[in-house]
């Protein structure tokens, strides 16, 4: 039973015809494959739009001008029902790099004539053949790291260009057993069910193996890295992070989908929280700070095994005062 193919042929179609525009082209292709009512949200310092001139002018033209010869290297694509209404609405995700040329400046990021690759996550939300929704998020500090910079005092985990799963199965062009994609749901689920409280009442490890393989991977953002292992994960993000927040909100997902051996999430924001305890170099704050985040899991079992996340650091350090692309002043040193 087909349940899916009309929407992610959709979304190969339109990432086939937008990674071949160029300039004015880019505003023909997003009004060609959205509604009309169109809601794009991305992280800083694009935020949401809603209009495909600006979304094009802001984002498309001025990356590609500085990406050159890109192309698009997709490690994810699955879709699914959203968990989190009752509309019956179909969401298409997607996850990867765009890799080019960095020949020109971005954002005031100084390019390097070297090839670099944008790491990104996308949630599409599919109404009667139009793309309705976009969740764009990508992480800016990854390429900055790849030029060169240093955006953040410290990183507790590894920074690498992020590979996809380990089995090179989740382009999912046809349509998994939904039997599959309902366990990788529930499992997905048991997992936010004792991670977004931060009250289960047990010690951290024995909290995460209750919904993670000992062995998991967890692929972080820029800033914080990636680690391996429950015993490391624990140590290297999920311990100092709970020790930095405090009065962590529930959790806010506007989209939550599942196939086969693969699910994930996105919220605007997903979670606000306090650091204080100070968090990536920065010192205490009672702010209480948003967070946008997705996140893509592969399941193992009964468990899950690899777990690939974007957070937006830029727009958490900016509810602090800390403008990190406004401070750039130059090349890399």
């Amino acid at each position: 039973m087909s349940q899916f193919q009309s929407e992610k042929r959709l979304i190969l179609d339109y990432y086939a015809a937008l990674d071949a525009a160029d300039g004015d082209a880019i505003v023909d292709v997003l009004r060609s494959y959205t509604a009309n009512a169109y809601t794009w949200r991305a992280f800083h310092p694009f935020h949401l739009q809603t209009d495909v001139h600006e979304i094009s002018r802001l984002f498309w033209q001025p990356f590609r001008h500085a990406i050159t010869r890109m192309q698009r290297r997709m490690d994810v694509l699955f879709a699914g029902t959203n968990f989190m209404g009752d509309d019956g609405s179909v969401w298409v995700c997607s996850m990867g790099h765009l890799m080019g040329l960095f020949d020109a400046p971005w954002l005031g990021i100084q390019p390097t004539q070297k090839m670099v690759m944008l790491r990104y996550a996308e949630f599409h939300k599919v109404v009667d053949g139009k793309i309705a929704e976009t969740a764009f998020y990508f992480d800016i500090p990854h390429l900055m790291m790849q030029a060169g910079y240093s955006p953040f005092k410290s990183q507790t985990a590894a920074h690498m260009v992020q590979p996809g799963p380990a089995p090179h199965d989740a382009l999912l062009f046809d349509d998994a057993d939904p039997a599959e994609g309902q366990k990788t749901m529930t499992c997905m689920n048991a997992m936010i069910s004792d991670l977004g409280t931060w009250q289960k009442g047990l010690p951290l490890e024995e909290e995460l193996a209750l919904t993670w393989h000992d062995d998991m991977i967890w692929w972080g953002p820029a800033g914080i890295g990636a680690t391996y292992t429950i015993e490391r994960y624990a140590k290297q993000h999920s311990g100092p992070f709970r020790a930095a927040f405090s009065d962590r909100s529930g959790t806010g997902h506007i989209a939550r989908i599942a196939e086969g051996h693969y699910s994930g999430f996105f919220g605007w924001p997903n979670f606000k929280a306090r650091p204080t305890g100070g968090f990536l170099g920065l010192p205490p704050s009672d702010k209480s700070c948003e967070f946008r985040v997705i996140d893509i899991y592969r399941r193992e079992g009964d468990k899950l095994k690899e777990n690939w996340i974007f957070i937006d650091l830029l727009h958490f350090f900016n509810q602090l005062d800390v403008d990190i692309l406004g401070e750039l002043k130059g090349p890399a040193t």
